[in-house]
């Protein structure tokens, strides 16, 4: 009866979205959203008039901390939205808004929903979000996520065949603006984090739109970029493959495939370099080679490093979940990494393997908040001790794909030179 209810509920609120646009032809009520203001504010409009209460929840306002079983931790912050005599409910922001693509959701007496005066929104797992661009001047943060008129590079889904993992599987392959007047291309290999999938980097992280910019700017060197599916028991994302429509998730709940992996990702990696060797234009030596990922992408960077210490001259560690094996995953029961990493011996003789092969950049970047910031403080750490060069960069906020739209940024421009 309970799910009933809810279900009636919520598909209430989807008729009542789905006539606004009526409505604002004809109950006199002018529905934009989200409205950029000339001060630099921005104001959220929504059509309401039987709803009791109207909230925004958005990375442009000041988080919030939430308690769960596994910590705290920075959510979104939320405002209220004030209804006027016709229905129209509306929330200004009090500051002006830095340059940025910022996402948020509404929430109508207690039920999610999308803005529905605004028809762009981004999958992050199983939640959909709406996202605005706000930019100020060619060359911000903004301009750098926006479509801008450019010579375009063409996004691919591409399937591949992996003989480590047994599966055909999925990739999505950029390759820049004149491609095909090229001789041959560097290869970033750029990975995504948990619960994500080969479309994520290419729609939450803009990295069409980041490196269509860059290199029309010579901010960048033209590179072929390889997106794949960091997920060694998947083929595709979520609907995309034949093991049906199910339901994503962040580690092991959802209703999605369980089944034990034939390999790591790391194992298998070797399997996506050797077939973009072999059907595209690329550099098959090392200096034409990068890889880097955020969270548990770059945990597969981190392992990838160690396992293929001269495949590549480039890595690329974002807000990195670092796991060298042995330790308890536990963060109230393991030792710290540090210590781990201080312990271990094979991992002592792989660093030193590649830092001896003298790879061009060993690129770490999180944010000050990040649930991950004392584990990467601890990777420092050891590399400091062992005199391992390497380059850092440390943002404010925390496990954030605003951090990591930069870290892909500042990464893109050091590589490949």
């Amino acid at each position: 009866m309970k799910t009933r209810l809810l279900f009636t509920a919520a598909l209430a609120l989807m008729v009542s979205a789905s006539c606004m646009a009526q409505e604002k032809l004809f109950a006199g009520v002018n529905v934009a959203s989200p409205v950029k203001n000339a001060d630099g504010s921005v104001t959220f409009n929504l059509f309401a008039p039987e709803a009791q209460k109207v909230t925004v929840t958005g990375d442009f306002l000041p988080t919030r901390k939430v308690n769960t079983p596994r910590g705290d931790y920075d959510a979104p912050g939320e405002e209220a939205l004030t209804k006027d005599s016709k229905g129209l409910w509306s929330f200004t922001t009090k500051n002006v808004l830095p340059t940025e693509l910022y996402s948020y959701t509404m929430n109508v007496d207690g039920v999610s929903i999308n803005d529905p005066a605004n028809i762009y929104r981004n999958r992050d797992i199983t939640t959909f979000s709406n996202i605005f661009i706000v930019t100020k001047e060619k060359g911000d943060k903004g301009d750098l996520y926006s479509v801008n008129e450019v010579p375009h590079g063409n996004l691919a889904k591409v399937w591949y065949p992996s003989p480590t993992l047994k599966m055909q599987r999925r990739m999505t392959v950029y390759t820049p603006a004149g491609y095909d007047e090229g001789t041959a291309y560097p290869v970033l290999y750029l990975l995504h984090g948990a619960g994500g999938d080969e479309n994520a980097w290419s729609e939450l992280g803009r990295a069409a739109q980041i490196l269509d910019n860059l290199i029309a700017t010579g901010k960048a060197k033209p590179m072929i970029v390889v997106m794949p599916n960091g997920n060694p028991n998947c083929q595709a994302a979520p609907g995309e493959w034949s093991f049906g429509m199910y339901t994503p998730s962040f580690g092991a709940n959802g209703s999605g495939p369980k089944a034990k992996p034939a390999a790591s990702m790391e194992e298998s990696f070797n399997d996506i370099v050797s077939y973009m060797d072999s059907h595209y234009k690329t550099i098959k030596t090392r200096d034409g080679r990068a890889v880097c990922g955020l969270s548990m992408g770059g945990g597969h960077t981190f392992g990838i490093s160690r396992m293929y210490p001269t495949e590549f001259d480039y890595y690329g560690l974002f807000s990195a979940g670092l796991f060298i094996g042995g330790g308890n995953r536990n963060p109230q029961q393991r030792t710290s990494l540090y210590d781990q990493m201080k312990a271990n011996t094979e991992f002592q003789a792989q660093m030193k393997k590649l830092f001896d092969s003298n790879p061009k950049l060993y690129w770490i970047g999180i944010g000050k908040t990040d649930f991950l910031y004392q584990s990467n403080v601890d990777l420092r750490k050891f590399l400091d001790e062992n005199k391992y060069k390497y380059e850092y960069m440390e943002t404010d906020g925390g496990h954030i794909w605003r951090n990591w739209r930069i870290y892909l940024t500042e990464f893109a421009q050091k590589i490949f030179k």
